[in-house]
């Protein structure tokens, strides 16, 4: 049953980088949201 660990590993791996880049988005500084906007 490897393929199962390494599903797992894969999963959260992704989840992790997920959820990462909506941290990122989401606690951004306000000077950097007016830059992009602008």
């Amino acid at each position: 049953m490897w393929y199962f660990s390494w599903i797992l590993g894969v999963g959260l791996a992704v989840g992790f980088g997920v959820l990462n880049g909506m941290w990122h988005e989401f606690h951004l500084p306000l000077e950097d949201e007016n830059e992009k906007a602008g």
